[in-house]
């Protein structure tokens, strides 16, 4: 069955998988200042190149966009699968008990900044592809890993992609959860300002409405509750002074069923004095949950784990918000929460090589389809 043949190729591997993703987990990928040749800072830069360096003695193509974003591909044609992943990280902060570009293994687990977000995971899916390539298997699609180099400051590793090349026709972000995710929540921050001299209304304003209110919303009228994505939800409150004039910033976390326009008019109407603006939107992602890339990678998760793969929605932000045709997909199973951006950052060494199965077969399946 080649479904076993797949697993047992990547389980073959699963050794020389574990060193790659060490090695580029122990380069630090922190955004600093750009540099010519380094749109992201060198450390980022040097990170993709090793990578590229890594996918090229694995016998793929690479490409390296302007050091903005790099790729590994298998295959040759134009309607490519994609899957895309970071290389930068956030900053390693404090409390960690190993140093945290060490990629420390202890008693079957990796710590490092950047092992679960984002470079474990992408790299299991290089790997996963890797195996396919040892096994010689033909695809109808060619294959992209992608890259990215600035996932966490902004998308501009993305946004360049895209104007040097067209999306691909299906594929994922192993940058989420498990099982895989057909729709997620748009994000929106607002501003709202006022001259300094409306200070008395300006407060009123912001503890009745955002302050001393539930975080749903419902004092605005906003509290809209969609069956699959939950209720919409308001956080990350802020509040400046910029000159002469009072600025509260306010992001929401909304269900698809809402839109922005709704949100900007809702508040406008009760504020009508003060200005609102919209900073930064993401519109929310959703896909019907019987689409045949979604119940593939359903299918692929459920082979591997025998566990109920019923498609999900997430409250996060990707990069499917920007990369069309695409979803999140992995790698934290049920009940893996709070570790990407904290101390002592983890993934089990035994999640890494499920996680690498599962890719693997997804990319057989879309690869085929």
């Amino acid at each position: 069955m080649m479904e076993d043949r797949i697993i047992s190729e990547v389980e073959a591997i699963s050794s020389e998988m574990l060193q790659g993703i060490k090695k580029i987990c122990q380069m630090p990928s922190v955004e600093k200042e750009a540099e010519e040749g380094a749109p992201f800072g060198t450390d980022i830069a040097s990170t993709l190149e090793s990578t590229l360096e890594l996918a090229r003695s694995l016998g793929f193509e690479t490409v390296n966009l302007d050091h903005y974003i790099g790729w590994a591909q298998y295959g040759s044609g134009k309607d490519y699968i994609g899957v895309i992943g970071h290389l930068d990280v956030v900053p390693v902060g404090t409390g960690w008990k190993h140093p945290p570009f060490s990629a420390y293994e202890e008693n079957g687990y990796i710590y490092a900044r950047g092992i679960l977000d984002n470079k474990g995971p992408i790299l299991s899916c290089l790997y996963a592809l890797y195996a396919l390539k040892r096994l010689e298997l033909p695809l109808k699609h060619p294959v992209r890993i992608l890259f990215g180099c600035d996932e966490e400051s902004g998308f501009e590793d993305l946004e360049y992609y895209l104007k040097h090349e067209k999306p691909p026709i299906m594929g994922w972000t192993p940058d989420c959860k498990y099982p895989v995710v057909y729709g997620e929540r748009g994000r929106a921050v607002i501003e709202i300002e006022a001259p300094v001299q409306k200070i008395d209304a300006f407060f009123t304003f912001v503890n009745q409405y955002f302050m001393n209110a539930k975080p749903t919303g419902d004092r605005l009228g906003l509290d809209y509750t969609d069956p699959e994505f939950g209720t919409n939800e308001m956080r990350n409150y802020h509040m400046v002074r910029r000159n002469d004039h009072l600025i509260f910033q306010v992001s929401f976390a909304y269900p698809a069923g809402m839109t922005l326009d709704q949100i900007m008019s809702t508040i406008q109407q009760k504020a009508p004095e003060f200005r609102v603006r919209c900073v930064s939107h993401y519109a929310p992602v959703k896909f019907d949950k019987t689409h045949p890339m979604v119940k593939a990678l359903q299918k692929a998760y459920e082979t591997i784990t025998h566990e109920d793969g019923t498609p999900v929605t997430t409250t996060g932000g990707t990069y499917a918000k920007r990369m069309p045709n695409i979803v999140p997909f992995g790698p934290s199973f049920p009940g893996q929460k709070g570790i990407g951006h904290q101390p002592n950052e983890w993934m089990k060494v035994d999640d890494l090589i499920t996680n690498a199965k599962i890719y693997a077969l997804a990319l057989y399946y879309l690869g085929n389809m």
